[in-house]
């Protein structure tokens, strides 16, 4: 094989394997929302005969906070006694105004304070807010939701309902992501679609599986089963508490639900790209299990995927018109790059279909896989050094 067909054969094989990665990645979507289990329908659901403390964490969300309580106190009672609690971990901005503002009137509303953390103890993320909560309240449910969480009106009443009809002790909703800022558009569908291939909602869901997952935005306890594993308190030094927090559930033998809430729970992640990087460079590592080939693999895979076919479809334009002697390979990159980057709209459009996701600025996906691509490797340094390991300006090392 001369050197002159090397070349054409490289962009195939990677003009191909993008498509064969995209059409992977959107049958396996299909498949795993096909059978997830979802938050049933919320008609006729009567307010349940218990009580239940709504908490959400909140350090310098001023940009968050009153959209967010608003939008839980604006929910139908969910049982006989229901609160909603803020706890202020010391921000610096407008957050207890802005909450104060939106729940000041209601009278089941609550706001507090953290505190300061202990010197001596490590204390990383919201597990403190978490834990100082707690200490406040006593009653026999607890939801821990993020500022960043908008809440549907009968959210509360139908996760309430479920966790009680299937004898819950940890229900959590995975939200329906939202996005605001280009950074997002081009970063949160890539990661929305790896999300919900990559993590196993039927094995998560069976008691007989050792696999545990829950999402951080809404997770829903039954405080009795919280005290027993040691709740927030326990883990305290843990990054990705959810995820912590659900194996405990798990391995303690109590019940564990993870359920599509897409159509109850909106999540709006990143205000900016800066908030954005330093988010998922937060938990991209930590997310496949501390393992440096696969945080690799994985970024080089969402490069080859979302980023390659848009560099190859100019490529091999220009190369079309510099090599006409291999006109007939390069036409075969060009249109192989052509289809990977048909199947990322379709995938768009399939998302829009599900899950009402708009599909602006799809054809930013290469540059969002780029993006990702820089990610990964920025997660595993930062993740092992501790240098620029951060959230929201905090340490987490």
């Amino acid at each position: 094989m001369t050197l002159a067909l090397l070349e054409p054969l490289l962009f195939l094989a990677a003009a191909g394997s993008a498509a064969a990665g995209l059409l992977i990645l959107q049958l396996g979507l299909q498949r795993v929302f096909s059978v997830a289990p979802r938050l049933k329908p919320g008609q006729d659901v009567v307010a349940a005969d218990t009580s239940l403390t709504v908490v959400i964490p909140a350090f310098n969300e001023a940009h968050n906070i009153e959209a967010c309580v608003a939008s839980v106190l604006a929910n139908q009672p969910p049982c006989r006694d229901w609160s909603v609690l803020v706890v202020d971990d010391e921000s610096s901005d407008a957050t207890v105004d802005n909450a104060l503002r939106a729940g000041s009137a209601a009278p089941h509303f609550r706001l507090i304070q953290a505190g300061p953390r202990p010197d001596n103890e490590r204390w990383v993320g919201k597990n403190w807010a978490c834990s100082r909560a707690v200490d406040q309240v006593s009653s026999e449910w607890l939801l821990f939701i993020d500022a960043d969480v908008r809440l549907k009106p009968d959210a509360l009443k139908r996760s309430l309902a479920q966790a009680l009809d299937e004898q819950a002790d940890l229900l959590s909703l995975a939200p329906r992501l939202s996005c605001g800022c280009l950074a997002e558009w081009m970063v949160q569908p890539i990661m929305a679609s790896l999300l919900g291939l990559g993590f196993p909602i039927l094995e998560t869901n069976d008691p007989a599986s050792p696999v545990a997952f829950a999402a951080g935005p809404f997770m829903l306890f039954k405080a009795s089963t919280y005290a027993q594993i040691g709740g927030h308190r326990a883990l305290a030094g843990e990054v990705v508490e959810d995820l912590a927090l659900a194996r405990a559930i798990k391995g303690g033998g109590h019940r564990l639900c993870y359920l599509l809430g897409l159509d109850a729970v909106d999540l709006r992640m990143y205000s900016d790209l800066a908030a954005l990087w330093e988010g998922w460079t937060k938990n991209w590592y930590l997310g496949l299990d501390r393992d440096p080939v696969k945080a690799l693999g994985a970024a080089l895979v969402v490069v080859l995927m979302f980023s390659v076919p848009w560099l190859l479809l100019p490529a091999s334009l220009l190369l079309l018109w510099l090599q006409p002697l291999l006109a007939s390979a390069w036409w075969w990159v060009l249109a192989l790059a052509s289809l990977a980057i048909l199947q990322q709209l379709l995938l768009r459009l399939w998302t829009r279909s599900n899950f009402d996701v708009p599909l602006s600025y799809w054809w930013l996906m290469g540059a969002g896989g780029l993006l990702v691509g820089a990610i990964g490797p920025v997660s595993i340094w930062r993740t092992r050094t501790g240098r620029g390991w951060t959230w929201k300006g905090r340490a987490l090392n």
